[in-house]
């Protein structure tokens, strides 16, 4: 979207409310994008958000989505637009273009580009970045939001020349020697299986963390090798970050994760793809409450055909 608009003639900065993984960082405009993370660059980001004539806010559907970015967008004079997929929008926006049954914001902006009538204006780096978006949100075309127009809108990004397996490998094949060892760990250390329930999960401690010099996006992934165990519905990981206890829920077939991250762990997201966190209450009590609930959802659980 910033490639898009800066060859509209405009000036762009794109902020990032956090960190993001280092298997992101190829992206062409990755070296420009200011995170609103440390006292300094906070006091540029504001500035920033408080001059700018038009705020786009991408793939979130809730100011709150933003943490500490909430207060200085919300209270911006901009024109705020938003572009967005996810469930239920807060009407914080002057303009809406939101589609809860589009797999990815990304191919809502490619679509909103085209709208313009200046697809002719997509070249490579911009093609990239969006096919990124549409491959990582769609699991790599596996998940249900899945879609034939996915497809559609795949095709169309790699008539552009997007060289698609090159993009796959920087995203998927860029691990580090200790994310694989983390990931090793993990799996034969940390996954427990409650068949009763249809349920696995993970749960990593702040100091496992460390011990294997975690970086940000190193359990990106994770929670979904729990559900390629036959009969698993739902699958979790809880990890222990400074900032909260965060949690990551998935599931398959008409069993949805999102319900429980909202109704419990201060989150949302999809049916099937969901985040949540608690803050205050530490690691075991989190854990705590989710197996506490999970009687609440056998019934559903147990109903689920896989």
């Amino acid at each position: 979207m910033a490639g898009y608009l800066k060859k509209k003639g405009h000036q762009v900065t794109v902020i990032t409310p956090s960190d993001y993984p280092q298997f992101l960082n190829w992206m062409n405009g990755n070296g420009e994008v200011l995170t609103y993370e440390g006292q300094r660059r906070q006091k540029k980001a504001n500035l920033l958000i408080e001059d700018a004539d038009v705020i786009f806010c991408l793939d979130f559907s809730a100011l709150g989505r933003i943490q500490d970015m909430e207060n200085p967008v919300r209270e911006a004079k901009a024109v705020k637009v938003m572009i967005d997929h996810h469930l239920n929008p807060e009407d914080f926006a002057q303009f809406f273009y939101h589609d809860s049954n589009a797999a990815s914001t990304c191919e809502l902006i490619f679509k909103l580009i085209c709208l313009l009538g200046d697809k002719s204006m997509i070249d490579i780096p911009m093609g990239e970045c969006l096919y990124a978006g549409i491959m990582t949100d769609t699991g790599s075309f596996r998940h249900p939001s899945t879609t034939p127009e996915v497809h559609r809108v795949a095709a169309e990004i790699m008539e552009l020349g997007v060289n698609t397996n090159l993009v796959h490998r920087r995203i998927y094949d860029s691990s580090s020697t200790n994310r694989l060892k983390f990931l090793g760990y993990v799996l034969s250390e940390k996954l427990v299986v409650l068949p009763e329930y249809r349920t696995a999960y993970f749960v990593v401690t702040e100091e496992e963390l460390k011990k294997f010099h975690s970086q940000t996006g190193d359990t990106e992934g994770v929670v979904n090798y729990a559900l390629q165990i036959q009969g698993i519905v739902m699958a979790v990981i809880i990890v222990d970050r400074p900032e909260a206890v965060k949690m990551s829920f998935r599931s398959v077939e008409e069993f949805a994760v999102n319900t429980i991250a909202s109704k419990y762990f201060n989150g949302g997201g999809h049916k099937n793809a969901a985040g949540g966190k608690t803050t205050g209450i530490g690691l075991e009590a989190t854990l705590k409450r989710f197996l506490d609930i999970l009687p609440e959802y056998k019934e559903a659980l147990l109903a689920v055909t896989t």
